[in-house]
């Protein structure tokens, strides 16, 4: 199992965070609930499989996502840590028309740890049909591999993406890997 000492150069300690989006690109700061940065993550351009590279408060290399493969549209993300080489944690995004659906998976086992679900169905439709709609904040509740609530991301009203990100209760699920989530699917799903 997944424990939340799995990455060696960054420790996430606080219950809520801040994700940031640049307003041109897909690059993200996050923020613990005192303000402090403690997370950058940008996804790089012009690569064959999208690779997002993560670096903590002062500029050090922390872990990466990349894809599995080339164009990945309904594939999956492998969190590797940059100091050890090992993964961490897969983030599998399970295409539906109507529902943004990713899990998180035990890279070795294979086993979900957690799941994170959008909340409004109505929200999704209406960003799905019409761009007009694109600024309307996304909701998803982040449940643990037996269905248990484990938090939320919040997106909020705003010209570039902005999410408040809660974890209630991540004694199973690492921090890292949700707050990294949060900004990859906000970058995948072009949010």
């Amino acid at each position: 199992m997944v424990s939340t000492d799995s990455l060696v150069g960054i420790e996430l300690t606080g219950d809520e965070y801040r994700v940031v989006q640049s307003l041109f690109r897909n690059k993200y700061r996050a923020y613990d609930s005192a303000g402090e940065l403690v997370l950058q993550g940008k996804q790089k351009m012009l690569k064959m499989k999208e690779e997002f590279p993560f670096v903590g408060p002062d500029g050090d290399p922390v872990f990466t996502v990349k894809a599995g493969g080339i164009l990945d549209v309904a594939g999956n993300y492998t969190l590797t840590d940059d100091a050890t080489g090992e993964p961490v944690v897969v983030l599998d995004e399970n295409y539906t028309l109507l529902t943004d659906r990713w899990k998180l998976r035990d890279p070795d086992t294979e086993s979900v740890i957690a799941e994170i679900t959008s909340q409004s169905t109505l929200v999704e439709a209406l960003r799905y049909f019409s761009d007009v709609f694109s600024i309307l904040p996304h909701k998803y509740e982040i449940t643990d591999a037996d269905g248990d609530h484990v938090g939320s991301i919040e997106g909020k009203l705003s010209l570039k993406d902005e999410y408040v990100v809660r974890i209630d209760d991540a004694s199973d699920v690492p921090k890292e890997a949700i707050v990294a989530a949060a900004m990859v699917i906000d970058a995948i799903e072009g949010n």
